[in-house]
């Protein structure tokens, strides 16, 4: 009960982080929709798309740009007042992977950007492969911070000594692709490696779209991000910032 009360919350926590999500978070590389295509095996424009846990916009926009007929699909008001204010031609439906507010067979792809781990895997992978068409795939990513670089390494020992029993690193989809081959999917993997160029603000901003320091109170995240702010100073005395990313990409695609 405590852990799903936690994940609750944790998930619930990004509305009111919605302006720091917009402005912090990394987007994607071209590279990762041509992967994606390729482990699919057709295109994306003209393709109808879901984009679940849709949260801004940030890969909503990316898959459009790409010739998809996207629509986004989030549960939080905060994410999705974002949302509309900066994606005002793009539709929104509220809702969740979970329970998924689509006719049986109506759409081509179910993508989850940054957002399957906020699924409950035994209810959002049924609901995907139900309102798939035949042919059509499950596609979840997640950039994730490459641990072999020494300042992202200690930045993670940093957080999860202050954050004891949040912090608990990348999980990604490891622990959920097993839930795929049984429901008749066939699933493809890749990781692609890309970085950007920021400042240090603009990492603290980001960080604090993270729903370890998200879900904290402002006064409960004032000092770890002081601390951060202070550590990343002194290893970034230029205020630059590059941060490598391995990019998490699974395909799971339903039969024709």
């Amino acid at each position: 009960m405590t852990e799903s009360r936690n994940y609750r919350e944790a998930a619930a926590s990004f509305g009111g982080v919605a302006a720091e999500y917009e402005q912090g978070r990394p987007g994607y590389p071209d590279e990762l929709f041509e992967a994606l295509e390729r482990l699919w095996g057709r295109g994306l424009a003209g393709a109808r798309v879901l984009d679940v846990g849709a949260g801004t916009g940030i890969a909503t926009r990316l898959l459009a740009a790409r010739g998809a007929e996207v629509v986004a699909v989030e549960p939080s008001p905060g994410m999705a007042a974002r949302f509309l204010a900066s994606s005002p031609g793009l539709p929104l439906v509220r809702g969740t992977g979970d329970d998924l507010p689509f006719h049986d067979g109506s759409v081509d792809l179910v993508a989850y950007a940054q957002a399957f781990h906020w699924t409950y895997p035994e209810k959002s992978v049924p609901e995907a492969v139900r309102v798939l068409r035949p042919g059509g795939a499950v596609a979840a990513w997640w950039n994730v911070y490459d641990e072999t670089v020494p300042w992202i390494r200690a930045r993670s020992e940093r957080m999860a000594a202050a954050l004891p029993g949040r912090f608990h690193g990348y999980g990604g989809i490891s622990g959920h692709v097993g839930h795929f081959a049984p429901a008749g999917l066939a699933v493809e993997r890749t990781a692609l490696r890309w970085e950007r160029r920021v400042t240090v603000e603009h990492v603290l901003t980001d960080l604090t779209s993270r729903s370890y320091l998200a879900s904290l109170s402002p006064e409960e995240r004032a000092p770890v991000l002081a601390a951060e702010r202070e550590a990343m100073v002194a290893a970034f005395p230029d205020g630059v910032v590059v941060e490598p990313f391995s990019l998490d990409l699974t395909v799971a695609v339903k039969p024709g």
